[in-house]
């Protein structure tokens, strides 16, 4: 367990990536802050860890961003760590298929939320030299077809990682990105789903096609990835920054 309790901020903290997050940071002796756009989704997850606060908020809307930050400063006074993890799949369909709209409303999600968020949290982590965790995506390593919007905030995420590297590596602090493959749970099945309905085929043979698209030949779990962010924020890891770190069974290729 964590020497000294950190206050840790973790976006889309409800379910999934996010709540495993969240649970690992609790269980080494943070204090965590969650925020999600889904009330019933933090219901749950308060019901299940008490010790955690909470805001419902759009942070794709920065009127909800001052929010969940007056709410952190409220229950916390200050912030120690902070893990952008918001996202959405996007579409999954040819570039000429794209909707403008399902576009714009894919890069506001993934994109331009982590701006209203970092640029709030910035003076915090500023203060108490913290450490900040961008979530990527192997997408953001590679090509990814029928995903553009997706692939292009993923890449993005990956150069506002290194840029605010060198912006705040002066005021002792770090920013690296993780980079998951394809995670278990309903949101990968869902992605599966609409690959399948835009290829036609199986959506077991789609299954098939990503375990087959890493070396070890697996999808990964929340918990693992949970563990690396917090590896990322012990004095182990204190001279990385900049980096972003595939977590996805070494990702051979995303086309297939």
């Amino acid at each position: 367990m964590s020497t000294v309790s950190r206050v840790v901020l973790v976006t889309a903290g409800g379910s999934g990536i996010g709540l495993a997050i969240a649970k690992h940071f609790l269980k080494q002796g943070d204090e965590v802050h969650i925020c999600d756009i889904d009330q019933l989704a933090i219901d749950k997850a308060l019901a299940e860890l008490p010790t955690m606060t909470a805001t419902c908020a759009d942070l794709t809307k920065v009127n909800q961003v001052d929010t969940v930050f007056e709410d952190l400063q409220k229950t916390h006074g200050e912030l120690d760590v902070l893990v952008n993890n918001v996202g959405v799949a996007g579409p999954t369909a040819a570039v000429e298929d794209i909707l403008p709209q399902e576009w714009n409303d894919t890069i506001g999600v993934d994109l331009n939320s982590i701006f209203y968020v970092t640029r709030k949290a910035v003076p915090l982590l500023k203060k108490s030299k913290g450490v900040m965790i961008n979530m990527s995506s192997n997408a953001g390593l590679f090509g990814c077809p029928l995903r553009s919007p997706y692939a292009a905030a993923k890449w993005a995420i990956i150069g506002l990682t290194k840029t605010w590297a060198m912006e705040l590596g002066p005021f002792g602090v770090r920013v690296n990105a993780l980079c998951p493959g394809s995670v278990n749970g309903p949101r990968i099945d869902k992605v599966i789903e609409l690959d399948a309905e835009a290829r036609d085929i199986p959506a077991g043979t789609v299954r098939e096609l990503y375990l087959q698209q890493n070396s070890l030949g697996v999808f990964v779990e929340a918990d693992h990835i949970a563990q690396t962010a917090h590896f990322l924020c012990s004095p182990a890891a204190q001279h990385i920054s900049g980096q972003a770190i595939p977590i996805d069974g070494h990702t051979e290729t995303l086309s297939s």
